[in-house]
């Protein structure tokens, strides 16, 4: 019998010794087994990090390229995902992965990603998500100084919040879209998933519930069932009553895991919302498009020319004659001209399909202008849910 085999035996023999109560023996061969596995993980990783660092040397003395491929590695996970046997979950792969490719790129580049902060906002989870934890971290104080740092090249990319499926556009988001010098280069689709947080475990003794109006808003039915004599207090940031929470242990607050995380809390009670499915949408903006990745889309927004009938019909029909189909659109006043209008256009698609590139030259020749804010991976579909909200991206909502 091979070593291998033998080191096996234990395992499957545990169910019988555990029948007659001694299991330190079995237990302890199962926890050095475990112990090897890991120590072989890590040696794999090493592997990873050394090719990894190979691929930086041919990108720097070959063409350059860049050091964060959305696409790659959204079809890096997928098809992981596709090829897990079990019984490890799939839900798991993608946070597992997300870190290892985070850490490995480290050692190629180490990229810095503005957000909306402060720590511990919704955008601050969103930018964990797409780019794992290996990174430097820049929050801003408001959206246009995520776009202003991007524009810059003080940052690599940046993440802003452009809508949400209950409370809609972010208008400051698209504003900004059309004034700055960026691309957007990929998006995400995060739920909202709200939680109560406080210092220590339970319910018991609670006072106080603290966050920023929009969380409160969507709790609203929950807090009433199951606090109904509990204080509301409102904050200026879901941050901001973590902050308060952490200090007060009569104060709960309600916020995203990464707030808890950040602050020293614990989650009494997860998926606290009302309404299940609420999902917002992230973008992702830099300085270079991305070649296509087979499943893309591509924004534009257009002016149609003033006082002319069908102007806007027209421009939309282009995209119609060579079957591009158009997800969004959304529309803003200029703000220098009053009852003229800004419209944004999401279609499938990468600018260097044919049809596409036809369509769009139609268009613009009919529209009064045009500007391309990108072309870029489309978001996969919401995965295992994680916190996220357009609170943090209009003023008049407060922060984040």
């Amino acid at each position: 019998m091979s070593k291998a085999r033998q080191e096996q035996d234990p395992s499957e023999s545990a169910p019988a010794e555990e029948a007659g109560g001694d299991i330190a023996a079995p237990l302890a061969r199962l926890r050095r087994d475990v112990d090897a596995v890991d120590r072989e993980l890590l040696e794999r990783l090493n592997r990873r990090a050394e090719l990894v660092a190979r691929v930086g040397q041919l990108k720097e003395g070959g063409q350059r390229s860049p050091v964060y491929v959305a696409s790659r590695e959204r079809d890096l996970i997928a098809a992981l995902i596709d090829a897990n046997p079990g019984p490890f979950p799939n839900a798991g792969i993608s946070h597992v992965f997300r870190e290892i490719i985070s850490a490995t790129r480290s050692l190629e580049k180490m990229m810095s990603v503005a957000y909306l902060g402060p720590e511990g906002t919704f955008s601050h989870e969103a930018v964990i998500r797409q780019f794992g934890g290996q990174i430097d971290l820049i929050p801003c104080k408001t959206l246009a100084e995520v776009f202003t740092r991007t524009e810059r090249g003080e940052t690599h990319f940046g993440v802003v919040p452009v809508e949400n499926t209950t409370e809609g556009a972010v208008t400051e988001c698209f504003d900004n879209l059309v004034d700055a010098d960026v691309t957007i280069c990929g998006e995400l689709l995060v739920e909202v998933k709200q939680n109560l947080l406080r210092k220590g475990g339970g319910l018991a003794g609670l006072e106080r519930v603290a966050s920023h109006p929009q969380p409160l808003a969507q709790c609203r039915e929950w807090l009433q069932r199951r606090l109904p004599d509990v204080e509301i207090v409102e904050t200026s940031s879901t941050a901001r009553a973590a902050q308060l929470a952490a200090g007060d242990a009569s104060l709960a607050a309600i916020g995203s895991e990464i707030a808890a995380d950040a602050y020293g809390l614990e989650v009494v009670e997860a998926g606290i919302e009302d309404l299940r499915g609420n999902t917002t949408r992230f973008l992702v903006i830099g300085s270079e498009t991305p070649a296509p990745s087979g499943k893309d889309l591509t924004s534009v927004v257009f002016t149609a020319r003033k006082n002319q009938s069908g102007a806007l019909y027209r421009l939309l029909e282009s995209f119609a004659r060579y079957d591009v189909n158009l997800t969004a659109i959304q529309s803003r006043p200029m703000k220098d001209k009053p009852w003229e209008y800004l419209f944004f256009v999401d279609m499938e698609g990468h600018l260097e399909d044919d049809a596409l590139a036809k369509a769009l030259e139609d268009a613009a020749a009919l529209a009064h202008s045009h500007k391309i804010l990108g072309s870029y991976p489309r978001a996969q579909e919401v995965p295992s849910p994680i916190v996220g909200s357009i609170e943090e991206a209009n003023p008049t909502h407060g922060d984040r």
